[in-house]
């Protein structure tokens, strides 16, 4: 049995004959995929959507949004996301994507802050904005339904365009303007997409510190100086946000949880949960 939390690829979106899906595009006339999105998954691609009418709740790594119109979703293959809620009402147009298909014409997804595990993954649009993107999701689901021998690179291009009518929006609501990132900022963001892909087994700053070819003792500092926070820390916020929701799968149990987290045993990682929580496995478990 996989205790893992389950990963979808864009197939599960989207089947195609001649190849994997690549890119998709979810609209009020689309019928909605059937997966258990009311449960904690990962994907294997990217979106980016704005909510037309109706309501819905959104979790993104244990953290709550609540959705209404002219809310624009932003999410990753880096977080959990959940849907506990959604209102029979709810419409939307979302357009879903792979890294590859996007790195196909030489942009790199990582340098927008809006993917980022710990961003903020739903903005309130003001009426000006919601239309202006609104508008150009449209423009995207018409290129995407009609059949030309470029509509692939039609649609690169549009997303990438998204994309770049996503980032000032973010930055305007989320973060400091800022021209240029210090040498401090890209270690940490690096530590950050590094520990996103390792946390699991590795949690050793010695490890990333290798991996950065920075001394542990330049991370930690480094660390610290960008984001306010101890490398490690960073690196337990992302192993008890796996455990939160391993936790809540009642078939697991918390021995099965530890082996997927990689502890030595069952009572290693009941140390490690209460250190950082203040309660043990089984009593975070009881309150659910």
């Amino acid at each position: 049995m996989s205790v893992n939390v389950p990963v979808y690829q864009l197939t599960a979106l989207a089947s195609t004959e001649e190849k994997p899906a690549a890119v998709f595009f979810l609209g009020p006339n689309c019928a909605a995929p059937r997966l258990p999105i009311d449960r904690p998954y990962r994907s294997e691609y990217y979106k980016i959507g704005i909510v037309l009418r109706g309501s819905a709740r959104l979790q993104v790594n244990l953290e709550t949004y609540d959705l209404g119109p002219g809310s624009l979703m932003v999410l990753s293959p880096y977080v959990i996301k959940q849907w506990p809620f959604i209102a029979e009402d709810f419409d939307g147009l979302s357009i879903f994507f792979t890294k590859e298909f996007i790195a196909a014409g030489s942009l790199n997804l990582d340098t927008f802050t809006f993917f980022e595990r710990d961003a903020r993954h739903v903005l309130t649009l003001p009426p000006a904005e919601a239309a202006s993107m609104t508008a150009l999701l449209r423009t995207i689901e018409q290129k995407y339904e009609a059949p030309h021998a470029y509509r692939e690179e039609i649609l690169r291009s549009l997303i990438r365009i998204l994309l770049h009518e996503t980032a000032p929006i973010y930055s305007a609501q989320h973060t400091s303007p800022t021209a240029t990132q210090s040498r401090s900022q890209l270690i940490a963001a690096d530590f950050k997409k590094l520990v996103n892909t390792h946390y699991a087994t590795e949690r050793s700053l010695a490890f990333y510190a290798d991996k950065l070819c920075i001394s542990p003792k330049h991370l930690a500092e480094t660390v610290k100086e960008a984001t306010g926070k101890r490398a490690v820390a960073w690196l337990a916020e992302a192993v008890l946000l796996e455990a939160h929701v391993l936790l809540q799968n009642p078939a697991l149990t918390i021995g099965q949880i530890a082996d997927t987290l990689h502890f030595t045993d069952q009572s290693t990682f009941g140390r490690f949960f209460r250190t950082n929580t203040g309660v043990s496995p089984a009593s975070y478990r009881q309150r659910l």
